[in-house]
């Protein structure tokens, strides 16, 4: 489990596929010292590290691979980064869970004051999870949706980036078209499912 926090970044050094699975390689000096088996997210996906060395270095697999956008994944890629929660430790975003949902494309960027804003395009099969005000991940950063527009086949949606949280995520790597990992909050995600069964015919 996550915050959405974004506590470093890194820089993708190496990307090796076998039969289907992939050995990530990640260079992030200022993330602290980490344990192998320890979890991590990487862009918003809960990974296990493999070993304690200077580099991060993750096995990726099939499911994984098949479910987000690791296997695009170019040495040179900038990634956030964000350690396993503790229970000692605030609740700065919201529960992340590191199970990515989908993706989502930026459709443009435009200023506001001193902040960005970012409007993002879903799949519709999305749309009854993000709602205004509500919380979203996108690449593993806990977000709130400021506005939401169903169109017929998608969902678009825009979020503030403040300076500070431009500085310190990938999101200032990142242009027009590019994709990232969308999670939707878990709360949604279950209340979603209750109301489905409530509709259900009971057997």
């Amino acid at each position: 489990m996550f915050t959405g926090i974004v506590q470093s970044l890194g820089r993708v050094v190496d990307i090796s596929r076998q039969d289907g699975d992939i050995s990530l390689t990640v260079n992030a000096p200022g993330f602290g010292n980490r344990a192998a088996g320890d979890s991590v997210a990487v862009n918003g996906v809960c990974l296990t590290l493999v070993d304690d060395g200077e580099d991060l270095r993750f096995d990726v697999s099939v499911e994984t691979v098949s479910r987000t956008l690791v296997g695009e994944y170019e040495p040179g890629r900038v990634v956030n980064l964000e350690s396993a929660l503790t229970l000692n430790a605030p609740l700065g975003g919201h529960l992340v869970t590191g199970h990515v949902d989908g993706t989502a494309r930026i459709v443009s960027t435009s200023r506001s004051a001193r902040s960005t804003v970012f409007r993002f395009s879903a799949q519709r099969e999305f749309a009854r999870f993000i709602a205004e005000k509500g919380s979203i991940a996108l690449d593993g950063i806990s977000l709130t949706v400021n506005d939401v527009h169903d169109n017929r086949y998608t969902v678009e949606f825009e979020v503030n980036i403040v300076p500070h949280t431009l500085a310190h995520t990938n999101l200032s790597a990142l242009s027009q078209g590019d994709r990232v990992h969308l999670e939707v909050d878990p709360v949604a995600r279950y209340l979603d499912r209750l109301c489905q069964q409530g509709r259900a015919p009971a057997s």
